[in-house]
């Protein structure tokens, strides 16, 4: 009996996923737990791994297209099985993939133009077009690592370029590219005259989730802002003396948004209030009883906002420690599902972009981020002197639904009591 292998569900906002390459082909003899392709979320590339054992019959969906959650992907099954009728099931004859998506789905990023197709000819490059034959993950990948496609030989199917080939080729430092026209897959059209053009780019699936929840949190959470001004002379004497000592010792370095996070953390626990979502469902709060706090990270197609679990029991080391590690895998493309999913909080930080103050929009389903603007030098006044102080502006996002003014008011004090006396976060 012909098994179908189903697009699943692989993040908890996931929509549709990009089938990026295949990594089986069809006559393969594959067992459960193989990895048969890879595909592109609106959080990370992932494999796709075979639940059953059988001969790979069909590749269903070409690299390069979005399909749907439960979309039919492949069928397997046992050599020369009829698999009509379970194609007939999902609607029919579906495209096969060593042919061109269909030209409509350019515009959302479904698919690739023709000319970049994988099935075009001839193997090594598209004589008309100047692109080198490549997957989409190798396309990108050489991208991110400035190596030029033209000059590495191909390994795929009538000599496409895969993602190996271009991991091999950094490995043996492959010569840059210079305007590489094999990565061109984000390009839809160019106007004219040249000297003004315009492009229209596709978007990934993580910047096609991050505009539709955004949107959705903007124009559903009713957001209200207050800013809070914080006297950062201690922490930054309190960073100085733990990061001599961590570098004398061979320890972890601490940044002022770790400081942040364990100070929301702590405040998190002290106004329960803060640390809830909106349960649209039920017309209800749910007050969460752990504090999962999100860390917004940019990468080259958006944000990712990998969580620090149980936050407010963890010391400034083991955050700083996370939250580099969690930052490089966000920046690789390598998280896993549990590693950004189940916050109950988020913060944002634009201070190391000379940014003092800025309004962030609020991560679903969290009831409240905060924003973090850069530490400035600026005269202050203490005691009817004036002192060189240090000050930073934290702004926090609610949900008016959730949070009400006075708890938000009290919950942004306590994190600056916090970040004024670092040494109460010790206590």
């Amino acid at each position: 009996m012909p098994i179908p292998v189903e697009m699943p569900k692989m993040s908890d906002t996931m929509e549709e996923g990009v089938l990026v390459e295949w990594l089986a082909e069809e006559g393969d003899a594959v067992s459960s737990g193989d990895i048969i392709a890879q595909v592109e979320t609106d959080k990370a590339t992932m494999d796709l791994e075979a639940y059953d054992d059988g001969v790979l019959l069909k590749k269903v969906i070409p690299a390069g297209a979005a399909v749907p959650i439960g979309g039919l992907i492949a069928v397997l099954g046992e050599a020369g099985e009829d698999i009509s009728e379970l194609l007939a099931g999902y609607g029919g004859a579906a495209e096969p993939p060593d042919s061109a998506p269909p030209a409509a789905s350019a515009g959302d990023g479904a698919a690739e133009p023709a000319a970049q197709e994988e099935a075009d000819a001839p193997a090594a490059a598209d004589a008309d077009a100047g692109r080198v034959k490549s997957s989409p993950l190798a396309r990108r990948l050489a991208h991110e690592h400035g190596v030029a496609l033209q000059q590495i030989a191909g390994s795929g199917p009538e000599g496409r370029i895969v993602k190996r080939d271009v991991e091999a080729a950094i490995r043996q430092g492959a010569p840059a590219r210079s305007g590489d026209p094999g990565y061109q897959m984000s390009v839809v059209s160019v106007e004219t005259p040249a000297e003004e053009a315009s492009e229209i780019l596709r978007i990934s699936q993580m910047r096609k989730a991050i505009a539709r929840r955004l949107s959705e949190s903007k124009f559903t959470a009713p957001h209200f802002y207050l800013t809070v001004d914080v006297d950062m002379e201690q922490a930054v004497a309190a960073r100085a003396r733990i990061n001599r000592k961590a570098e004398a010792d061979g320890g972890v370095k601490i940044s002022f948004n770790d400081f942040v996070t364990k100070a929301s953390a702590l405040a998190l626990r002290r106004h329960p209030e803060a640390n809830a979502s909106w349960i649209e469902e039920e017309g209800a709060i749910r007050r969460h009883g752990h504090v999962h706090v999100a860390v917004a990270v940019a990468i080259d197609d958006g944000l990712v906002t990998p969580v620090i679990r149980h936050a407010d029991r963890k010391g400034l080391a083991q955050i700083a420690e996370e939250t580099r590690e969690l930052a490089r895998r966000a920046r690789d493309r390598s998280l896993q599902p549990e590693e950004w999913e189940g916050s109950t909080f988020t913060t944002s930080n634009l201070g190391m972009y000379g940014v003092e103050e800025f309004t962030a929009i609020i991560n679903p389903p969290n009831a409240c981020i905060l924003a973090i603007g850069a530490i400035r030098d600026e005269a202050v006044v203490k005691e009817g002197a004036i002192l060189p102080g240090k000050r930073m502006k934290l702004t926090l996002s609610s949900d008016h639904r959730v949070v009400d003014g006075a708890v938000a008011a009290s919950f942004a004090g306590t994190v600056r009591s916090y970040l004024e006396e670092p040494v109460s976060m010790l206590l």
